[in-house]
């Protein structure tokens, strides 16, 4: 059964009905924007964003503080919602999509005035007498936000805290699967005093988002598949816009001989389990030295068996929120079993639920033959692969068309930072599941098909500006001009001569 699909319109617009992975019930029908009404939305945000980037940075925090007042109030409501949408474990709708919005929220709202300060420089070099250089933050103008299902209220409030704190208005197409997140946030938005305008959701599937990027909008934010990833990127290159583009990941664990194996063994889990695997930093490939191989397996297995799933959501691992998940996850369980590969625990869709439940999986014997080694799964599993030691763990890691991130596990920290150096990855965690999403002021990003460029931090929020020099000349008559001389040709070559000729002076001047 399809958890969102096409149903006849009266409208004219296209219409979906969205069912809950879990009990597989209908939770609402919305209708997908057209173009026009995109378009609409883009010309009403545009508008709104002139005052909006009026505002000073204190300003602007107030509301960003209060929207962080208004989530606290009502997070049984997000929540609930939020559940009811994807299927997750309480305990993780909770600290993913109430706890982590409002530290992203309050972060910009307190540090955005000093990642964005206006800045005073002299020129070097010949210029540094003559010129000032002062450097402003410029806002974009209107960003358009296109966000993903695994993550609907945390994926979104992080940008949008960001482009709001930057001086932007924002139109946000959410994910067809998790429409109702969106709309939830735009109302906490309101109610927290931000002008109605300035952040509009327009509801829809691939063709919206597409209108989107069309619709005039000057930056495109997308988190997303590496497949639609690739047509975002192609259509912002056709406008001339930019885009920041956070795409899959397959990240590599790797375990020292020298780590500590209980420790090691529950990051595998937690990494491989979090949020039904569908996490874009969470581990799919576990790496571990033979000498530990058997033990670190007997640990991983023993905390698997412990984990529970339930249709209430109080368990450990909820539903897999999209039937199509579920489908490539099943698919690359097949395609490995078929291969050789070992199941030690779960390994065949949880039957004994009525939705979408596929069981906390551990499996073995697992190479780069296999889809489960190779593609991204983005569902429960954790794959363990022996090696000889940490240098073909490390040729293993950095085997893959991803690099989003990736973690490191021993007890010398130095080789561990050492280590994750080494492997080609966004972002590298050491004794700890890939946090960096979760630390603000670390930039996030990936490599190779994992996407392009990077959110969060100064480098983040930089990314919703525009770096806009002014250059003041301060001498009291001009520079040069014409007529050209032969005279002035020579001193200048004298003066070349002189200075770069002597690098005392090279180094001085410069």
């Amino acid at each position: 059964m399809a958890l969102f699909e096409a149903i006849v319109s009266d409208t004219g617009h296209r219409r979906y009905d969205v069912k809950n992975p879990v009990t597989l019930e209908s939770i609402g029908q919305f209708d997908s924007a057209t173009e026009e009404e995109v378009r609409a939305a883009v010309v009403r945000a545009r508008k709104a964003q002139h005052g909006w980037a009026a505002k000073t940075f204190d300003e602007r925090a107030e509301v960003l503080w209060r929207l962080v007042d208004t989530i606290v109030e009502r997070q049984d409501e997000i929540v609930e919602l939020v559940m009811r949408e994807t299927g997750k474990a309480r305990s993780e709708a909770v600290s993913m999509e109430v706890m982590a919005p409002c530290m992203q929220i309050s972060h910009y709202a307190k540090r955005a005035a000093k990642y964005l300060a206006t800045s005073r420089r002299r020129p070097t070099g010949v210029m540094r007498f003559a010129k000032k250089l002062t450097l402003i933050y410029q806002p974009l103008g209107v960003i358009g936000l296109i966000t993903p299902w695994n993550g609907p209220v945390a994926l979104a409030a992080n940008p949008l805290a960001q482009a709001l704190m930057a001086g932007n208005a924002v139109v946000h197409k959410p994910s067809e699967v998790t429409p109702f997140s969106a709309v939830l946030l735009k109302d906490l938005t309101v109610a927290a005093g931000l002008p109605e305008d300035l952040y509009q959701v327009v509801q829809g599937d691939g063709q919206t988002g597409a209108a989107l990027i069309e619709a005039g909008v000057d930056k495109v934010s997308f988190t997303g598949s590496v497949a639609t990833g690739r047509k975002v990127g192609e259509a912002c290159g056709r406008n001339l816009i930019p885009v920041t583009l956070e795409l899959g990941g397959k990240d590599a664990m790797i375990v020292c001989r020298d780590a500590d194996i209980d420790r090691a063994a529950d990051g595998a889990v937690r990494g491989s389990f979090f949020n039904t695997g569908h996490y874009c930093c969470g581990t799919e490939r576990v790496y571990v030295p033979e000498s530990i191989y058997q033990p670190f397996v007997d640990k991983v297995v023993v905390q698997a068996k412990t984990l529970r799933q339930d249709e209430a959501g109080d368990g450990d691992v909820g539903a897999v929120f999209w039937d199509k998940q579920m489908d490539i996850i099943e698919a690359h369980m097949a395609d490995a079993k078929e291969k050789g590969a070992k199941v030690l625990v779960g390994g065949e869709r949880n039957r004994g639920l009525s939705g979408y439940f596929f069981p906390p999986t551990v499996v073995v014997d697992v190479d780069h033959g296999m889809d489960l080694m190779k593609s991204e799964t983005f569902g429960p599993i954790v794959a363990i692969q022996k090696v000889r030691d940490e240098e073909e763990a490390i040729e293993l890691a950095n085997d893959s068309a991803y690099g989003l991130s990736g973690n490191v596990w021993t007890q010398d920290l130095d080789r561990g930072e050492a280590l994750g150096a080494r492997i080609r990855t966004g972002s590298v965690s050491v004794n700890d599941i890939a946090v960096t999403y979760g630390i603000p002021e670390a930039p996030f990003g990936g490599v190779k098909e994992s996407g392009v460029g990077q959110v969060n931090g100064e480098v983040g929020i930089r990314g919703y500006c525009h770096l806009h020099p002014i250059i003041v000349d301060t001498t009291k008559k001009a520079q040069g001009g014409y007529p050209y001389t032969r005279e002035g040709a020579d001193g200048m070559q004298k003066l070349i001569k002189r200075v770069f000729g002597n690098r005392f002076l090279r180094k001085l001047f410069v």
